[in-house]
C-alpha cells in the first residue's frame, strides 16, 4: 500500500473559498474609486490600462490570500487548526498544487504589470516591484509580515491607497503626478506634490476601510493565531483596545470625505455617504457581540462596500450634474 496522501481536486467552489472571494472587494472597490476620481477630477481615464490593471491587481490579491492559506498550513503549530480549520487540511487539498496555482496567478500579474509599464512610465516598474515584494514577503521568507502587527498598515496603504493611486497614475500624464526621465548616466524624478497630496486625502477612506477588514479578521483569529505563534496587532493591543480601534476606524472614514467636499476636491453629492451611518452602527454592534469569522466578519467588507458604494454614487452624480 502507498503511503502517499490522497488529495482532493481544487474545485471552483473550493478555490473561491481558498482565496476568500468576499474579501476581494478590498481590491476592486479602490480601483473603481480610482477610475471615477480620475474621470471627475483629472477628466481622463485610460480604459485599456485600467482594465489590464484590474485583472493584475485581482491576481495579486488571489495570490496573497491563497499563499497565506498554504503558509499557515505549512507553519501551523496547532495540529487541530492545521487539519480541521485551515482549508488545505480540512478539504485534503494538495499544498504543492495550491503553491503552483498561486505562483501562476502571481506570474500573470507580473506579466500584465510589464505591459502596463510599457504603456505608462518606467517609474511604474519600481512601484509595482515594491508592491509585489510586499505581497510575497507578507507570508513568505524567514520573517513573514503576516506574523507581526503590520498587516493593517500594509493592507490599508498597499491595497487601499496603492490600487487607487496606480489606477489614476495609469490614466494621467507623468507630469500630473510623477514620472522618471533617464539620460544616462543621469536620471530625474519629477512630480506634482499638490496632486499627490490631493490623492492622499481623497484616498484615505480606502486606506481606513481596507485596514479595518484586516483588523476585523485578526481580532477574530487571535486565539488561533497565538497557538500558531502568530502575533498580529490585536494581540499587542489587547481585545478591548483592538475593538475600540475597530469602532473608531469605521467612522473615521467620514473625516477625509467631509474635508475633501469642503475643499471642493469631491462633489457635494459625496455627503450621500451619511446615509450609511445607521447601517454602520448596526454592523458595529453586531461585531461587538461576537468576533467569529463565520458569523460577523462579513460586516467589515460590508462596511467598505456600503460606504464606498455611496462614494461611487456621489462621484457619478458629480460627473452627471457637476459640482
Amino acid at each position: 500500500m502507498s503511503d502517499q496522501p490522497t488529495y482532493q481536486p481544487m474545485t471552483l467552489k473550493l478555490f473561491l473559498e481558498f482565496i476568500r472571494l468576499p474579501t476581494k472587494s478590498a481590491s476592486a472597490v479602490p480601483w473603481v474609486m480610482g477610475v471615477l476620481f480620475s474621470w471627475y477630477y483629472f477628466h481622463t481615464v485610460n480604459w485599456l490600462s485600467a482594465v489590464i490593471y484590474l485583472v493584475a491587481q485581482i491576481s495579486v490579491a488571489f495570490f496573497v490570500t491563497g499563499f497565506n492559506n498554504v503558509q499557515d498550513y505549512r507553519l501551523a503549530v496547532d495540529t487541530h487548526y492545521r487539519e480541521t480549520y485551515n482549508i488545505i487540511g480540512r478539504e485534503h487539498l494538495s499544498p504543492q498544487q495550491a503553491y503552483r496555482l498561486m505562483w501562476r496567478t502571481l506570474a500573470l500579474a507580473c506579466g500584465l504589470g510589464l505591459i502596463l509599464v510599457l504603456r505608462t512610465n518606467l517609474l511604474l516598474l519600481f512601484m509595482g516591484a515594491v508592491a509585489i515584494a510586499i505581497s510575497i514577503l507578507y507570508t513568505a521568507g524567514p520573517v513573514p509580515f503576516s506574523r507581526f502587527p503590520v498587516g493593517e498598515v500594509l493592507s490599508g496603504w498597499v491595497e487601499g491607497f496603492g490600487v487607487f493611486f496606480l489606477t489614476i497614475y495609469m490614466s494621467v500624464t507623468p507630469a500630473t503626478l510623477m514620472g522618471i526621465t533617464i539620460n544616462w548616466p543621469a536620471f530625474a524624478v519629477v512630480g506634482n506634490l499638490k496632486n499627490i497630496l490631493i490623492l492622499l486625502l481623497v484616498g484615505l477612506p480606502n486606506v481606513i476601510l481596507v485596514a479595518n477588514i484586516m483588523l476585523a479578521n485578526n481580532i477574530g483569529d487571535v486565539p488561533q493565531d497565538i497557538k500558531n505563534h502568530r502575533y498580529t496587532l490585536p494581540y499587542y493591543l489587547g481585545h478591548t483596545r483592538a475593538m475600540q480601534l475597530y469602532r473608531v476606524l469605521v467612522f473615521a472614514s467620514y473625516v477625509p470625505v467631509i474635508i475633501s467636499v469642503g475643499l471642493q476636491l469631491l462633489p457635494i453629492y459625496q455627503l450621500v455617504t451619511l446615509v450609511a451611518i445607521p447601517k454602520l452602527i448596526k454592523n458595529v454592534r453586531l461585531f461587538n457581540q461576537t468576533q467569529v469569522r463565520e458569523k460577523t466578519f462579513y460586516t467589515a467588507p460590508q462596511n467598505l462596500m456600503l460606504f464606498q458604494g455611496l462614494q461611487m454614487l456621489g462621484l457619478i452624480l458629480g460627473l452627471v450634474f457637476g459640482g
